[in-house]
C-alpha cells in the first residue's frame, strides 16, 4: 500500500530498538527518510545503519535522551523540516499509587507527558507552514486497559493521549 508519504522526513524517538524501531522501519519501507533515536551510541548507529541499507532511504542517528532539553533540540536539529513525528519513551517504573512519591510523579510527568509535548511544540509550527504534518504519540494499552501497579505510566500517557 502506498501511504503517500515517500521523500518525506519524520523523527522517530526511541528508534533504535523495540516499538520505535519498528516505526521507523516501516516509515523507511514507505520511503521516508528518518531520524533514528535512542541513549546508546552502539544501538543508534547500528540501527540507523541496518535500516539505511535494507530501506535506502536516508537515515540520521541521534544519540540524546529526549527527556532533556539538549536531548529535543539534537533531535530537531537533526531533520529542521520534518514531516512526521513519532513520540515514544521507555515507561516509568511499576507502582501501584502508595509506593508512588513527587519524584516518581514528575520523572514520569517529564518523561511520558511533558518530553513529547515539548517537540510537538518544536515542529508543529513548521508543518503548519508547510500544510503537512503527521504526530504519532506512541503510549500504552494501560490507558484504556489500567492495572493498577502502572499508576506512573498511566497517569501520564492518559494525559498525553488526551492532548
Amino acid at each position: 500500500m502506498d501511504l503517500g508519504i515517500r521523500g518525506r522526513t519524520a523523527i522517530v524517538c526511541g528508534s533504535s530498538r523495540g516499538l520505535g524501531r519498528a516505526c521507523a522501519e516501516a516509515l523507511a519501507g514507505e520511503g521516508v527518510d528518518v531520524v533514528v533515536n535512542g541513549r546508546t551510541e552502539e544501538t543508534v548507529l547500528a540501527a540507523a545503519a541496518e535500516i539505511g541499507e535494507r530501506f535506502g532511504v536516508n537515515v540520521t542517528p541521534v544519540v540524546a535522551d529526549i527527556d532533556t532539553e539538549e536531548g529535543r533540540a539534537a533531535l530537531v536539529a537533526a531533520a529542521a523540516t520534518p514531516d512526521i513525528l513519532v513520540t515514544n519513551n521507555a515507561g516509568p517504573r511499576p507502582a501501584d499509587f502508595q509506593r508512588t512519591d513527587l519524584a516518581d510523579w514528575r520523572a514520569a510527568l517529564d518523561s511520558n507527558l511533558l518530553a513529547p509535548l515539548m517537540l510537538v511544540h518544536a515542529v508543529l509550527p513548521g508543518m503548519r507552514e508547510r500544510r503537512f504534518g503527521r504526530i504519532i504519540n506512541i503510549t500504552s494499552a494501560m490507558v484504556k486497559s489500567p492495572n493498577p501497579m502502572m499508576t506512573l505510566s498511566i497517569g501520564a500517557r492518559t494525559g498525553l493521549t488526551g492532548v
